[in-house]
């Protein structure tokens, strides 16, 4: 008598991801997500930096020589104007009211309520608290523009009187070049109408040169004694 005996095959079950496998998976993902979320907050501080700390910008054309230069790097300080006001003599990167698309940097010359007066080449400032108008010491200007601020268009050579009451919350701004620069003698007559620039369009102050190198410095705001 025969038995006959059929085979049992056993299949042995080889798991697709061991457990050590998925901790790995798990530790990649995690890592990613590290990886991603320091990204953003890198992003969201150097945009929060920018937006209300600091920014640089690049000086386009000649109308602050010689204190700035064509193609120099500077920095502004956007937080001086978030807890302060502009004074008399910053340097300050704007919003002309011709274009805003663009951005012009020169210095403010007069605050709201001062009077501006431009005569004979020269710059005198009434302010509030002053009865008569003084001249302005303005040793940042060279010898070329030293006595040569005129009217429209700056190289024009009209030394015939000019007044400007600064209104409130505006600024009366020149280029440091006065007989190369656009600036509040030619807003006025340009299409904004307006000699001054609002508040809101001033982004900050120039702080420091940051390149070339060579020309590292730190600008300093004059002392007009008013």
């Amino acid at each position: 008598m025969h038995t006959s005996y059929t085979p049992i095959l056993v299949h042995s079950y080889t798991p697709l991801y061991t457990p050590s496998d998925m901790t790995k998976q798990r530790s990649l993902i995690w890592h990613l997500l590290d990886v991603v979320l320091n990204i953003v907050i890198i992003v969201g501080i150097v945009a929060g930096i920018r937006t209300f700390l600091v920014s640089p910008f690049q000086v386009e054309g000649d109308s602050m020589l010689d204190t700035l230069e064509h193609k120099e790097y500077i920095i502004i300080n956007k937080l001086a104007y978030f807890i302060g006001d502009p004074t008399r003599g910053d340097v300050v990167v704007f919003r002309p009211p011709s274009d805003h698309k663009k951005h012009y940097v020169k210095r403010i010359i007069g605050i709201p309520r001062d009077e501006v007066i431009i005569r004979s080449g020269k710059v005198y400032l009434k302010t509030p608290e002053s009865e008569k108008a003084v001249e302005l010491s303005e040793p940042y200007l060279n010898n070329h523009n030293a006595g040569h601020t005129y009217a429209h268009p700056p190289n024009s050579g009209n030394t015939g009187e000019q007044r400007f009451t600064v209104p409130e919350g505006h600024y009366f701004l020149l280029g440091d070049n006065r007989q190369g620069s656009l600036d509040s003698r030619s807003f006025g007559t340009q299409n904004s109408g307006s000699a001054f620039v609002p508040d809101k369009d001033v982004k900050g102050k120039v702080w420091f040169v940051a390149l070339p190198i060579s020309k590292i410095h730190v600008l300093e705001v004059p002392s007009y004694s008013f």
